[in-house]
């Protein structure tokens, strides 16, 4: 059942975690600044995903996280789309991920980027801890571009569902210190500081999760919302990990949109006919009157419709991942983590919960 919220109430919590948006300004400068055109073209030995690498399986070094508010009643849950007021703007969310397990370095899909910004088109990016790691000057042009927005989409992509203590924390945590490690070392490159505030317009801490394989329990949707994220799922899947699933019938689903959707599809070469559908579905979309923004603009612009659990398109379809995709018995797990566990903040009145103490 879909449950409702008091407006007042529901932007009162959204900024009490401190969902920003990069919004253009001076970040702009700053991104053209950093990467030229040169830079931040695709490449093709970029796409593919490559097997057998280990490199990036440890996690991230230990930090002290910016402070957080754990996630409001009225919000947690699983969020699938947006209830628009009636007669507003017909926005849509379109969404990516960004997933990288342990054992490989998962692909950067760049045309996909390259159109994004080509036609002005806003997007939020699920990334994986590991991800961020594994392709540290392709996180920090994004991080740097106005158009996108960066969420969490767990450390490695495990299954939550069968993860609890350390191992589920980790899986948290880890993409929010890989986060703050890139937005630190962007911070200290010097065509960024030319530009006044340019930083200070990038989040400092991430506030939304979306579950790998959108399959959750009671616990890791508590866990979740109680280090202060958002859960993020779905309510228009393109189906674009299968191969089968041609640009014609990706670009189809997406056409489909209606205001307030939230549309996934994966950027990390395992969208393996996104690049091509999107030139077909968006130009029709903005044809049609719809506006690209990201999940934050979304969830600030309506009212979220928020769901007791996680699936796909009806609740228990995400469960068989359980068999899918077990946990291996090679897969090391973390132990509790005890240096970088973030500040809570309890009583966000009159603080910025998103600024480190």
């Amino acid at each position: 059942m879909t449950r409702t919220i008091n407006r007042n109430n529901l932007l009162a919590a959204l900024g009490a975690i401190a969902l920003t948006c990069l919004v253009p300004g001076s970040e702009a400068r700053a991104a053209e600044q950093c990467f030229d055109a040169k830079a931040l073209a695709a490449l093709p030995n970029e796409r593919k995903p490559i097997k057998g690498i280990r490199a990036y399986d440890e996690p991230s070094v230990p930090r002290k996280l910016a402070a957080f508010s754990p996630v409001p009643d009225t919000l947690r849950g699983a969020i699938r789309r947006v209830k628009l007021p009636a007669g507003s703007r017909k926005l849509i969310a379109l969404t990516f991920d960004l997933c990288e397990q342990p054992g490989e370095v998962a692909g950067y899909d760049g045309a996909i980027f390259d159109y994004l910004r080509a036609q002005g088109v806003k997007a939020t990016f699920f990334t994986g801890g590991k991800w961020m790691r594994s392709h540290a000057s392709r996180m920090q042009q994004i991080m740097a571009d106005p158009r996108f927005e960066i969420a969490n989409h767990s450390e490695a992509h495990r299954n939550l569902r069968l993860l609890e203590g350390g191992a589920l924390k980790e899986e948290i945590l880890g993409p929010q210190r890989a986060y703050e490690a890139a937005r630190q070392s962007l911070a200290t490159s010097k065509c960024f500081a030319k530009v006044p505030d340019a930083l200070a317009r990038i989040p400092a801490r991430v506030g939304l999760f979306r579950f790998p394989f959108g399959a959750c329990n009671a616990q890791s949707l508590d866990a979740v919302n109680s280090a202060g994220l958002l859960a993020i799922q779905w309510d228009l899947s393109t189906g674009d990990p299968s191969p089968g699933q041609s640009a014609e019938a990706i670009a189809k689903a997406m056409l489909t949109a209606k205001p307030g959707s939230i549309i996934i599809a994966h950027a990390n070469g395992r969208g393996h006919h996104t690049a091509e559908a999107l030139p077909l579905a968006i130009p029709e979309l903005k044809a049609k009157g719809f506006e690209f923004v990201t999940v934050s603009e979304l969830l600030a612009a309506g009212t979220p419709e928020v769901v007791a659990t996680c699936y796909d398109n009806r609740p228990g379809d995400s469960d068989k991942y359980d068999k899918l995709f077990p946990l291996k018995s090679n897969d090391p797990q973390p132990p509790e983590p005890k240096i970088d566990v973030p500040a809570i903040v309890t009583n966000p009145a009159g603080t910025d919960p998103a600024v480190p103490r």
